[in-house]
């Protein structure tokens, strides 16, 4: 973590209408665990090599560095990225100058792509947020991968939809939770796969200034809400990564069958 995270007697606790997760009732655990796998089988059932295969021409490899500009908002958008190392952040930015992330994406993730449904210029920015190996794929030898294998085409939709679906599910966590849920969903989605008996997965290093954006609450609260895991036992930490506990899915579980 870029700071040292507060103990939460640092902080006063959730505000009235922020009831902490585990109080919730356990019903519905097992319907939450079902989508939640559903999303993840989407993506992981597509094996992206048969369509990287099928680049003759139109395809470049490239490395990029910590904190490098892959493309920006406003620039041409003629072709779709594939990640085969590292990890990739999703920003806009308003009239006003005011910075959003979208998303952080990891690798086997494609993103750029929707030059494919015929947007002529980038709506966010890309940024490599470690050392990154991305693919680039031009859109007009895409195109004509897809007119030749309707198969790879197919499996590529599949593949947008599930990330689709995990971003409706992302805006209405936004608008209808609470800031502590939006962390924890967070946690969950940027957790990387576990190898522990224990560990649902491991979120390389990131700052509490980019969790509180991307929740949309501030810093402190991040801090605090952290250290209210770390206690409860869904999370550990140290200064280079979050480990994210199974523990923290069945939460999740509680907390919507709490609101339903």
């Amino acid at each position: 973590m870029d700071r040292r995270l507060q103990s939460p007697n640092r902080e006063s606790g959730s505000p009235a209408n922020e009831t902490p997760m585990w109080r919730a009732s356990e019903a519905g655990a097992s319907s939450v665990a079902r989508q939640v796998r559903a999303i993840a089988q989407g993506s992981a059932l597509f094996d992206p090599s048969q369509l990287l295969s099928g680049f003759p021409t139109g395809k470049s490899e490239r490395e990029y560095s910590p904190n490098e500009s892959i493309f920006l908002q406003g620039d041409p958008a003629n072709a779709v990225f594939y990640i085969e190392r590292g990890e990739v952040k999703l920003s806009v930015i308003s009239k006003n100058g005011k910075q959003a992330i979208v998303d952080i994406l990891g690798e086997n993730a494609f993103f750029g792509e929707g030059c494919l449904a015929g947007e002529p210029i980038r709506v966010a920015t890309a940024i490599a947020l470690q050392r990154s190996t991305v693919i680039r794929l031009e859109k007009r030898a895409l195109l004509g991968l897809f007119q030749r294998t309707p198969s790879v085409a197919e499996e590529f939709i599949t593949q947008l939809a599930s990330r689709n679906l995990r971003m409706q599910a992302d805006l209405a966590d936004h608008i209808f939770n609470s800031s502590e849920k939006r962390l924890a969903r967070l946690l969950f989605n940027l957790a990387k796969s576990g190898k522990r008996p224990g560990l649902l997965g491991v979120i390389p290093r990131i700052s509490q200034e980019t969790l509180a954006e991307m929740v949309g609450t501030t810093r402190s609260r991040v801090s605090f809400f952290l250290n209210r895991f770390r206690d409860c036992g869904f999370i550990s930490y140290d200064r280079s990564a979050i480990h994210v506990h199974r523990s923290l899915l069945n939460v999740l579980a509680r907390e919507q069958a709490g609101d339903s």
